[in-house]
C-alpha cells in the first residue's frame, strides 16, 4: 500500500508515522485484533443464526484487518510492493463483494427467516467493537488524515451494525427474511465501493512516473 495513504480507505493509518510511534502502531495492532478477532467469531455467528446480514459484516470485518494487517506487516517493504498488495486486496475484496450479493440472491429465492434475536445480540457486540476501535484510535485522530479516515470507517462501519440490529429487529417483527437480504446487499456493496477505490488507487500507483 502506498507510503501517504496506504489504501483508498487509511485503513493502515500512516505509514511513517507507525515506523517511528509506537504507541501509534500499538493503537493500529489492537484495531486489527479486534477486527479479524471478531469477524471470525461473527462468521460463526452468521451461520448459526443462518443470517446473510451477519456473514456479510463478517467479511467486512475480516476484509478490514486484513488490509491493516498486511499494512503493518509490509511497512519496510518499498512503495510499489505496497501498491501490488493493496491491487490484489482490492480484487479479492471485490471477489467476496460480487459473492455476497449472488448468494443474497439465491437466498431471495429460498428465503428462510434467520434467528432474529441472536442476529441481533451478536449486531450489538459488533457495535460495540467497532465503537471500541474507533476510540482506540481517537487519541491519534486529530491532525493525521489517515487516521481520521480510519476512524470514519469504524463510524461507517457502526452505523452497517445499527442496520443490522434494525434488520433483526425487522425479521423478528415480520417473521420474514427480506430485511436480512436488504441489509446483506447493502454491505455487499460497500465492499465493492471499497474494492474499487483501493483497486483504483493502487493502479495509479503502479504507473509509470
Amino acid at each position: 500500500m502506498s507510503a501517504s495513504e496506504s489504501s483508498s480507505c487509511g485503513c493502515t493509518g500512516d505509514t511513517k508515522r507507525a515506523e517511528r510511534d509506537p504507541a501509534y502502531r500499538r493503537a493500529l495492532w489492537i484495531v486489527v485484533l479486534l477486527n479479524l478477532g471478531f469477524g471470525l467469531i461473527e462468521i460463526v455467528g452468521g451461520f448459526l443464526a443462518d443470517s446473510q446480514a451477519l456473514k456479510a459484516d463478517a467479511l467486512d470485518f475480516i476484509g478490514d484487518g486484513s488490509i491493516s494487517l498486511l499494512g503493518l506487516i509490509a511497512l519496510g517493504w518499498t512503495s510499489r510492493a505496497r501498491s501490488q498488495i493493496a491491487l490484489a486486496q482490492g480484487i479479492f475484496l471485490g471477489t467476496l463483494g460480487v459473492g455476497v450479493i449472488a448468494f443474497a440472491l439465491w437466498r431471495a429465492m429460498n428465503a428462510v427467516a434467520p434467528e432474529a434475536e441472536l442476529m441481533g445480540v451478536i449486531g450489538i457486540v459488533a457495535l460495540i467493537v467497532n465503537v471500541t476501535a474507533a476510540l482506540v484510535l481517537a487519541h491519534f485522530r486529530s491532525g493525521d488524515a489517515n487516521v481520521s479516515a480510519i476512524w470514519l470507517f469504524s463510524r461507517n462501519d457502526a452505523i452497517a451494525n445499527i442496520a443490522v440490529v434494525i434488520a433483526a429487529a425487522l425479521v423478528g417483527w415480520t417473521g420474514a427474511a427480506w430485511p436480512d437480504l436488504a441489509v446483506a446487499g447493502v454491505i455487499a456493496l460497500l465492499f465493492l465501493h471499497s474494492a474499487y477505490e483501493i483497486v483504483r488507487n493502487a493502479r495509479r500507483e503502479l504507473r509509470p512516473a
